[in-house]
């Protein structure tokens, strides 16, 4: 273990930080590792009068206290022994890397001052780790938390009715939470949101019963549950910034505006290049993005163009390809969008965007695959019309002509007049694999346009991360501030789990690195000691990026207490 001086070639800054060497168990060659990192030299001056002595002289320390820790451990069991019922000596430790970030964000600190203010007694940050690190690790209901709250190494002094009247604390200070994160974020990371991708998604109750926030609307698993609507934006590196709850029946497009604006308001990010999917891309969303000086790349459906677009689309000059099967071409375009004036007349206005149209043969087979699975269901429809109804004939209803339903039954009102609409799968068939974008970033190429849409894959992905990893949904509380505080112990956790990831840079999916941090685990095997049995690259490379050792086979709860972020409530 030793200072390291790393001088700045472009600065002429030096940099400490404390180091320890070690030899790869594979490569058998030497390494090394930051075991803390100092900062610059002449900021510490400021601080300390002699930082190299100083330091040099807690490296001493350090060596000492790790070779007191060196010391053969001896555990000795009768062959007799029993386990009593409800024993549980196994406890998780991979939190231990979210705990780090949860700190870092200095969530802690925002709860502990907000919560001095109040009259509740037991700890709220206590209560939300829990709820964080059991939503990344453990899913499940509050109650389901609360049960299995021994499993994390912190302090457990709460009971169930102060979890719940946690909830409503929380829904209080939501978007504020969500402002201080932000802030933190750009200070601890920089935050990038020169591109800012939006997207909305909804979550289902387990419950039928409707209420003005839950209702049923379009749900995205086709479920016949009330949902919630949830709009959320992204920065450029994958890290959500912020999200707002809508009722369930609240159109998609309609989301954007409100969460949009609060954003602008509240976050201080400058200009920005809002990037969504066609659902966004309206006249009221388009004019009121560019009327805040912003700029944007949304989608549009081919099939659903005018026929202009369509025409442009189908004519084969200006194309150019990559390879051979992926083609693009650009054009300036004065378009004319409807735009609602403050009276509530609709007005139209021109305006002049860039539209850029490209194709891929892997979607058109894609395509193709899935309109061939459609229309052999529609045929089955027009023969065997009984055994088919309003929700049953999903997905093959576009393509059976004159298909109209009973309205209170759902079941199909006059068979004998259904015929397959060819007309309509020709036309579609000739705008396989086509997508269009369009955009308000002229200056930009078409390469890069279809680049940045590119980018929303990732907030695609955090939907299912939410709905897979997280076990979002369904939703068991009930009360409107407890279901928005639920979503606020979501979001949280995605943010964690995102920071963590782009700290990886990328090389690990989310769903890979709970796996890994489920694994670490650890068990009491005599008094304060205990007992590690798995360690994997991806928490080698975790601990190289959060200082947390993940490999040390035998500890005792001090040691392990050192390594796992800690406030005093």
């Amino acid at each position: 273990m030793y200072l390291r001086k790393v001088k700045q070639k472009n600065t002429g800054r030096t940099y400490l930080s404390i180091v320890e060497g070690y030899r790869d168990k594979e490569t058998k060659k030497p390494r090394s590792r930051t075991i803390k990192s100092l900062g610059y030299l002449d900021d510490l001056m400021k601080e300390y009068t002699d930082p190299i002595k100083h330091f040099e002289e807690v490296i001493v320390i350090m060596k000492q206290e790790k070779a007191d820790n060196e010391i053969d451990i001896l555990v000795k069991y009768k062959s007799t022994e029993k386990l009593n019922v409800g024993t549980n000596n196994r406890k998780n430790f991979g939190y231990a890397a979210f705990s780090s970030i949860y700190h870092e964000l200095e969530i802690d600190k925002f709860l502990i001052n907000r919560q001095r203010s109040t009259k509740i007694e037991a700890s709220t940050n206590n209560i939300m780790k829990l709820l964080v690190y059991s939503r990344l690790l453990k899913p499940g209901s509050k109650k389901a938390a609360f049960d299995n709250k021994e499993t994390y190494f912190e302090k457990t002094n709460y009971s169930l009715d102060d979890l719940y009247r946690a909830l409503s604390f929380f829904n209080k200070k939501g978007n504020e939470l969500q402002l201080w994160i932000n802030d933190k974020i750009k200070a601890k990371y920089g935050r990038d949101t020169s591109l800012v991708y939006y997207d909305v998604t909804n979550y289902y109750f387990e419950s039928e019963k409707e209420d003005d926030f839950r209702r049923k609307g379009v749900s995205k698993e086709h479920r016949p549950n009330p949902i919630v609507q949830m709009g959320l934006f992204m920065d450029t590196n994958g890290i959500p910034i912020t999200y707002d709850l809508y009722s369930g029946n609240t159109n998609d497009c309609l989301t954007y505006r409100p969460t949009f604006s609060r954003m602008k308001k509240e976050f201080d990010l400058g200009k920005v290049i809002v990037v969504a999917d066609k659902g966004m891309n309206t006249g009221d969303n388009i004019y009121y993005t560019l009327s805040a000086k912003d700029g944007f790349v949304f989608s549009q459906t081919a099939r659903g163009a005018k026929k202009d677009l369509k025409d442009y689309i189908k004519n084969d000059d200006g194309y150019e390809w990559y390879g051979k099967d992926y083609k693009w071409k650009e054009r300036l375009y004065p378009t004319k969008i409807w735009i609602t004036t403050e009276s509530g007349k609709k007005v139209e206005t021109a305006i002049d965007v860039k539209q850029v149209v490209f194709y891929s043969e892997k979607y058109a087979k894609k395509a193709r695959k899935d309109r061939a699975k459609a229309i052999e269901k529609a045929k089955k429809l027009i023969s065997s019309p009984g055994s088919y109804n309003r929700s049953t004939s999903y997905g093959a209803a576009g393509y059976v002509k004159n298909l109209t339903f009973v309205k209170d039954t759902g079941e199909i009102a006059d068979a004998s007049a259904l015929q397959l609409d060819e007309e309509k799968i020709k036309e579609q068939e000739a705008l396989d694999g086509y997508y269009v974008l369009v955009t308000s970033e002229y200056q930009k190429t078409a390469s890069e346009i279809i680049e940045i849409y590119r980018g929303l894959w990732k907030i695609e992905e955090s939907f299912k991360v939410t709905k897979s990893d997280l076990e979002t949904r369904p939703v068991y509380v009930s009360t409107e501030e407890h279901i928005k505080a639920h979503f606020l112990t979501c979001f949280i956790s995605l943010v964690l789990a995102r920071i963590l990831e782009y700290k990886l840079q990328g090389k690990y999916s989310i769903t890979k690195i709970i796996n890994s941090l489920n694994k670490s685990t650890c068990t009491n095997v005599d008094q304060n000691y205990y007992l590690f049995d798995y360690y994997d690259e991806i928490l080698r490379d975790i601990e190289s990026v959060t200082n947390i050792d993940f490999s040390t086979k035998v500890r005792t709860l001090k040691q392990i207490k050192k390594n796992i972020s800690e406030t005093k409530n």
